[in-house]
């Protein structure tokens, strides 16, 4: 089963794109730290310093400024594809779509709980990108 989660932002591709894979950026809306830049084939190591947590991603495919896809342990190797379409210069539609979910109804929370993760992280995104809000990310109380 798969999980896919969109949203239209008012930035040009290249500036979403550069969000995600460049280690200065994604603390501005995602995980607080990224290892190095995202390449094929690198593991990368992503932290969450508010939460003491971190994992490692391996980066299976970039397409500059259209696509990134990469593989992270969930119990089981998930697949997360990130597509950006231009719909002009100034505005992108970002969808991720996650893969690798049980073919069960015991996997609906966790699926639910994704769906959560990949709205929120967006909207962070959306935050940074259109109005330079870096303190949405890790806001979220999990109690």
């Amino acid at each position: 089963m798969k999980n896919q989660t969109k949203i239209k932002i008012a930035r040009s591709a290249h500036d979403v794109f550069e969000a995600f894979v460049d280690p200065s950026k994604i603390g501005n809306f995602w995980f607080s730290s990224s290892s190095k830049r995202w390449e094929p084939g690198k593991t990368i190591t992503l932290r969450y310093e508010e939460y003491q947590a971190e994992g490692e991603i391996t980066v299976k495919e970039i397409e500059t400024d259209k696509k990134i896809s990469f593989e992270w342990d969930y119990g089981t190797i998930h697949l997360v594809t990130i597509t950006l379409t231009a719909i002009d210069d100034t505005t992108t539609v970002v969808e991720v779509c996650e893969e690798g979910f049980p073919e069960s109804a015991d996997a609906i929370p966790l699926i639910v709980g994704n769906k959560e993760g990949w709205v929120y992280m967006l909207t962070c995104l959306k935050g940074y990108l259109e109005h330079g809000i870096t303190t949405l990310r890790a806001a979220l109380v999990h109690e």
